[in-house]
């Protein structure tokens, strides 16, 4: 009985393993495409270890500072989204910008959340490296 414990405890640990090899190699995909090519502001905060919620207050703060500043998209694509289980298909269109519109975006935003201050303190980590 010893053994098929041993043998399922290595099972368990090795399937861990990896699911954080799969997911370390996503976040590096993620942060490579980011730097290659322009995205949109929310991919650019999940790219920088953003979590969902606040990467999303954060690109929307960052979309008004682009506004502000009349910053143009370096891209605009035309995506689109499954909606209701997945059936139909809507269009919608991102802007996406490039990491030196980012760079300039973010020394123009000053939120008052600590979440999104960290938040830009992450992006602008990922803007420098």
């Amino acid at each position: 009985m010893g053994h098929s414990a041993i043998s399922r405890a290595r099972r368990a640990h090795r399937r861990s393993l990896r699911a954080t090899l799969r997911r370390r190699a996503a976040e590096n995909r993620l942060v490579a495409s980011v730097r290659r090519r322009p995205r949109s502001l929310t991919t650019v905060c999940l790219a920088a270890g953003v979590d969902r919620t606040t990467a999303s207050g954060t690109a929307n703060g960052l979309r008004s500072v682009a506004k502000r500043l009349g910053i143009t998209p370096a891209a605009v694509a035309r995506t689109r989204r499954t909606v209701n289980g997945g059936r139909h298909h809507q269009t919608h269109n991102v802007s996406r910008y490039t990491l030196g519109q980012v760079r300039v975006l973010i020394r123009s935003y000053r939120p008052r959340k600590p979440e999104y201050r960290a938040a830009v303190d992450r992006i602008a980590a990922l803007c420098t490296a």
